[in-house]
């Protein structure tokens, strides 16, 4: 039966009757009143142009008869295919963050001091409903010639940075400020060269937050430095005082 049912689809589709010969055949018969064309064999007195008409009507016939059996040889149309990707899933895209950055201190341990080293962590007293201010004061009693501050603000709601400053120039920093782990992180890196004079100094992060006011129980902030007696870090959170 399978071979059967491929010999009548080649047939149906290598049949490709030639309409306008046998519309040129109809046509010359009608015009020669019946005649047959010079050259071919007499057939009667009958006119040649009902058996023209018919062996067209005969050859169309076949090819709908032919196409019929091959359709009901041939199962009904299968489903279209189905588009299959077979290339690798894209990975999401990742912003890197920048080079150096550190996980951040768990709240509650504070080290606040370290040999020449003082840090403490506060929330600005002119914050307001929808904004605030957090503040790392850092102490050194020598000269630093190293230094990364790091302040991470959790990622409560609505919170957005809308800036940063601090009391040294800027431009002895390499400033930043992007998005970790749940964090919105500020990071101050002393560049090569420079050095931070023994005193204090403030640098302060700033940021919209929802409207009624934030708790600042979750952010934190870690300062390692280097200084010509050795190498020092201190960090903390902003938990109010008991």
């Amino acid at each position: 039966m399978s071979d059967l049912r491929r010999r009548l689809e080649e047939a149906a589709q290598s049949h490709r009757p030639d309409r306008a010969r046998m519309l040129a055949r109809v046509e010359r018969a009608r015009s020669s009143g019946g005649a047959e064309p010079p050259g071919s064999r007499a057939r009667g007195a009958r006119p040649a142009w009902p058996r023209v008409v018919l062996a067209a009507c005969a050859a169309a016939a076949v090819c709908v008869i032919g196409g019929a059996a091959v359709t009901a040889l041939v199962p009904g149309d299968a489903p279209p295919p189905q588009e299959v990707s077979t290339g690798p899933a894209r990975p999401p895209a990742v912003t890197p963050s920048p080079t150096g950055d550190s996980r951040p201190p768990l709240p509650g341990r504070s080290r606040t001091t370290d040999g020449p080293l003082w840090a403490d962590g506060s929330v600005a007293p002119d914050d307001n409903v929808h904004w605030a201010q957090s503040n790392v004061t850092l102490k050194n009693r020598e000269p630093l010639t190293a230094l990364t501050l790091e302040l991470f603000v959790a990622r409560t709601d609505a919170v957005r940075s809308t800036g940063r400053w601090e009391t040294r120039p800027a431009a002895d920093f390499d400033l930043s400020v992007h998005e970790r782990d749940g964090m919105l992180v500020y990071r101050w890196s002393l560049r090569p060269g420079r050095t931070v004079p023994a005193g204090t100094h403030v640098f302060a992060g700033q940021y919209d937050h929802a409207s009624g006011g934030r708790d600042a129980g979750a952010d934190v902030y870690r300062a390692t430095a280097t200084a010509a007696s050795g190498a020092y870090e201190v960090h903390g959170d902003f938990a109010p005082t008991p």
